[in-house]
């Protein structure tokens, strides 16, 4: 029985050893974007303005003006992908182009 438990013990101290801790560090999307000098806010730009960008046309530009003016200021350059019309790939396309303030 004494066999067993040293075993079992023996056996929990080099299971908890081996586990390796995921030292990875990721960094948050802004500090990994470099931020165009001329880029865009998306909370004051008209329209016309956001449709400068990159595979923004008329209609997706309105949709952010109306969001915009829906619900409020944008926080995050990554709340662009709430409008209708924005996908994850058109959002990475544009966000070198676009702040928030």
């Amino acid at each position: 029985m004494f066999i067993k438990l040293l075993l079992l013990i023996i056996c929990s101290f080099l299971f908890a050893c081996s586990r390796q801790k995921n030292t990875k560090q990721v960094l948050p999307i802004e500090n990994q974007i470099q931020i165009s000098e001329s880029a865009i806010n998306i909370n004051t730009a008209s329209a016309a303005e956001l449709e400068k960008l990159p595979r923004i046309g008329t209609k997706t530009a309105q949709a952010i003006v109306e969001h915009r003016e829906k619900f409020g200021k944008f926080r995050k350059p990554e709340y662009l992908m709430l409008v209708e019309g924005i996908s994850d790939k058109r959002f990475r396309e544009v966000q070198s182009l676009i702040k928030v303030e």
